[in-house]
């Protein structure tokens, strides 16, 4: 480690084989803590590689234990996190109104580190079991057409790496990998990151393989469509820019869609726009991240995305999906 930290310090990057295979010696117990919290340090310091960034997902996939969901056509709707903005659990939220629009979801989270609720936070908030079962993850989706993929059970390798992200508590390279490695390797993939840097390197890795893929920067930071100015999209067919104005709404600001100070403020906005009762702005944002998984997935447009991610959430289909996942959680 002595020799990498030093190549790092002197502005060298590694290549993907080596990145590779520092994340499996860290995995395996090589370093001690203070080598590991130096390694992250670093690439707060500096912008990471794409093949640094290519070797460290492909060492999480090879060390993650697998969901075999290769039968179900799937997608994940993840942002990185570490864009500091204090919402609400958008991507989260546009995960249950997705699969009630009838897209089966897998939904790859963890507890916040850099923000006050990550999508783990929320989700055991409100009682929903974590479980790396296949049969009971398939029967989730077969049931209420979402599983829930809490992080740490899947990636039993970076336990070493866990207590050190929770103690620096800001973003490390490792909000970058999360989108990156779903463990049921889902066929489609809606991702917000934080940077447009880190959109052009997600581009990039996505277009290399089979995936059929939606990337998003909102130019204000956001690491998903927040609808407070416009978003940029990379995809499979094209790079755009969305304006409000694509999915037929408003702009709002910022303060629309703050997400509270507690787990459990966070807990309460979600159970509130779930069950009908949220603003006009936070459903429009819930929806239209849901539209852009539902037109990922299903190949239609943007519009007709947005009006069948409505009629989920309005109808309550969304919220019964919630419910039901409530439901198996206690049994």
């Amino acid at each position: 480690m002595k020799n990498t930290l030093n190549r790092l310090i002197n502005h060298e990057q590694l290549t993907k084989e080596e990145a590779r295979d520092v994340l499996v010696s860290i995995s395996q117990g090589s370093f001690n803590q203070s080598q590991i919290a130096a390694f992250m340090t670093v690439y707060m310091m500096r912008s990471i590689g794409i093949e640094e960034l290519e070797g460290f997902r492909d060492a999480l996939l090879e060390l993650c234990v697998p969901l075999d969901v290769s039968g179900y056509n799937t997608i994940d709707l993840c942002g990185t996190g570490g864009d500091g903005k204090n919402t609400f659990n958008i991507s989260t939220l546009a995960s249950f109104v997705t699969a009630g629009a009838g897209v089966l979801v897998t939904k790859h989270g963890n507890y916040g580190v850099s923000s006050i609720s990550g999508s783990s936070n929320v989700m055991e908030q409100l009682g929903i079991k974590f479980s790396s079962d296949s049969d009971y993850l398939r029967r989730c989706l077969d049931e209420a057409g979402i599983c829930i993929l809490h992080a740490p059970l899947f990636h039993p390798a970076m336990k070493n790496v866990a207590p050190i992200r929770r103690e620096l508590g800001v973003k490390t390279f490792f909000n970058m990998l999360g989108p990156m490695v779903n463990p049921a390797f889902p066929k489609n993939q809606l991702v917000g990151v934080f940077n447009l840097e880190l959109a052009r390197m997600y581009g990039y890795l996505y277009q290399k393989g089979t995936k059929n893929f939606a990337i998003l920067h909102a130019m204000d930071g956001y690491d998903e469509v927040a609808l407070t100015g416009p978003v940029k999209m990379i995809s499979n067919a094209s790079e755009k820019v969305l304006l409000p104005s694509h999915f037929g709404v408003k702009q709002i600001q910022q303060s629309d869609i703050y997400g509270g100070e507690t787990v459990e403020a966070s807990a309460k906005i979600f159970s509130e726009i779930l069950s009908g009762n949220g603003t006009e702005q936070q459903n429009n944002v819930v929806c239209a991240n849901a539209a852009l998984a539902i037109a990922t997935v299903n190949q239609c447009s943007i519009t007709e995305g947005f009006e069948k991610a409505k009629e989920s959430l309005s109808s309550g289909k969304a919220n019964e999906v919630l419910k039901k996942l409530q439901a198996l959680s206690r049994n």
